[in-house]
């Protein structure tokens, strides 16, 4: 199994999409209680819901698990939210707090490490290289991080999560005019309740890449699992029902991000000719 499939495409967007896969090598599985075993912190048909939703785009997706090592995590280990319950790097429990591991089966730091050589560090250099791949066609690249989660996790929230859960870093990690296009798209759409900046702000990717100031802005959608899936529970199927009526609503968003490319990209340019001539 190739760690990372990367389907490159000519749009100033690109999607991450770091937690849909399921893979699990055997020597890891094995280690691995009936919890663990269950894989059911994956962001199930991530990938599904938003293919061919924008022509041309970009689409990164890593075929591991979360279990094995978590893409959207600092490699050196950072919590994303001090002070809060979360999951680490290569996490040991899973979104509800409990062992996935069988006793004495964890990884140690060594095994964590070659974990991130095999697995995380692969797809970000792909993740990396396809930006800078889109950012010199269109001399800007929009990132946008998929997601989906549980709506009901105590572990980590109160209550149910909002269907749409915008993050951006509270607002430093695109242009101003992305995080509120997003917004908008989902304040609008009928049946739906959104979020920015709330529980989620964005993972490592979004904080790691998202440097508008260099033309590369990022922004992470965490979807509630609600809104596409028939269960929250095993076998976590997909719902084309309720897929049929939020897809169209992440299509509206996806086509704004790439209308804005061109308008951020002019913007840009008379900002540095200005500059260079002050």
């Amino acid at each position: 199994m190739q760690p990372v499939d990367v389907f490159a495409g000519n749009s100033p967007v690109i999607l991450g999409v770091p937690h849909a896969g399921t893979y699990v090598p055997d020597e890891i599985f094995m280690r691995l209680n009936d919890t663990g075993k269950a894989l059911a912190d994956t962001d199930w048909h991530v990938d599904r819901l938003y293919r061919d939703l924008l022509p041309g785009a970009t689409m990164v997706c890593a075929n591991f698990h979360r279990y094995v090592i978590d893409a959207n995590r600092d490699p050196a280990g950072a919590s994303l939210y001090p002070g809060q319950n979360t999951t680490g790097l290569c996490p040991t429990t899973d979104f509800d707090g409990l062992p996935i591991y069988l006793e004495g089966q964890a990884p140690d730091p060594a095994e964590i490490e070659e974990r991130r050589i095999a697995w995380h560090a692969v797809y970000h250099a792909a993740l990396a290289a396809e930006i800078e791949r889109v950012k010199a066609i269109h001399g800007v690249a929009i990132l946008y991080d998929c997601h989906s989660i549980r709506s009901h996790i105590p572990f980590l929230f109160e209550g149910k999560l909002p269907d749409f859960n915008i993050g951006t870093n509270g607002g430093t990690t695109c242009a101003p005019q992305i995080e509120a296009a997003v917004l908008a798209r989902t304040k609008a759409a009928e049946g739906y309740d959104s979020i920015l900046n709330g529980r989620f702000k964005g993972g490592w990717t979004t904080r790691h890449y998202g440097k508008p100031e260099a033309n590369v802005h990022a922004i992470q959608m965490e979807l509630a699992q609600c809104t596409h899936l028939a269960t929250e529970a095993l076998p976590f199927d997909y719902s084309e029902e309720r897929s049929a009526r939020l897809r169209p609503h992440l299509g509206l968003i996806l086509s704004d991000l790439a209308d804005l490319a061109g308008a951020l990209n002019s913007t840009d340019k008379k900002t540095t000719r200005g500059d260079h001539h002050g």
